[in-house]
């Protein structure tokens, strides 16, 4: 009786908390050295009164150094206010057991760029390049993520995480909270 519980908790325990396989978007290797890409994972998504938000992650591994690449989207018929990535930038994640993990921004401004569409909307797209501080991989990979705070040159904005939700633009289901927990593994040496 007790070895068939010990085995029941086993499996249960090994399928809450596997990984999921990796998906790459690219995967180079040639004389200048390697890279890899995962696929992009909505982690927030808001439309309010005609105003659209959407943050995309995604990882990579250039030569060995594991990075999180971020990319801000913004649409409206209003007017967007410029935001800026510089060297100060950082990215702020909080755990769901209190703890609180730190990326900062590589040496790079970056502005993004206003696209307007066909239906008379402005797009403004930013992306950014953050780095794993030492320790933090350990952290990420042991919790879910409840809260993201991107600090740029401009301004300073929390994004609550979702366990999980229906994207209203593609009608896919993500789990931004365990984004970390799932993928980061695929950007390990």
């Amino acid at each position: 009786m007790n070895k068939a519980f010990l085995l029941i908790i086993c499996f249960i325990s090994a399928t809450l908390f596997a990984q999921k396989p990796c998906e790459y978007s690219s995967n180079v290797t040639d004389s200048i050295g390697t890279y890899k890409s995962t696929k992009e994972c909505m982690m927030y998504e808001k439309n309010f009164a005609g105003n659209n938000s959407y943050i995309f992650c995604s990882f990579s591994l250039t030569d060995g150094t594991p990075t999180l690449n971020l990319q801000l989207i913004q649409k409206s018929k209003d007017f967007l206010r410029a935001n800026c990535f510089d060297k100060n930038s950082k990215l702020f994640l909080q755990l769901n057991n209190g703890k609180i993990v730190t990326l900062l921004h590589i040496d790079q401004e970056n502005c993004g760029t206003m696209i307007r569409d066909n239906n008379g909307f402005d797009n403004r797209v930013l992306s950014g390049t953050f780095m794993f501080m030492k320790g933090s991989m350990e952290d990420l990979k042991s919790s879910p993520v409840n809260l993201m705070r991107i600090k740029s040159l401009t301004n300073t904005e929390d994004y609550v995480l979702k366990k999980q939700f229906q994207s209203e633009m593609n009608n896919q289901i993500y789990n931004p909270e365990t984004y970390f927990m799932d993928y980061l593994h695929c950007v390990e040496n």
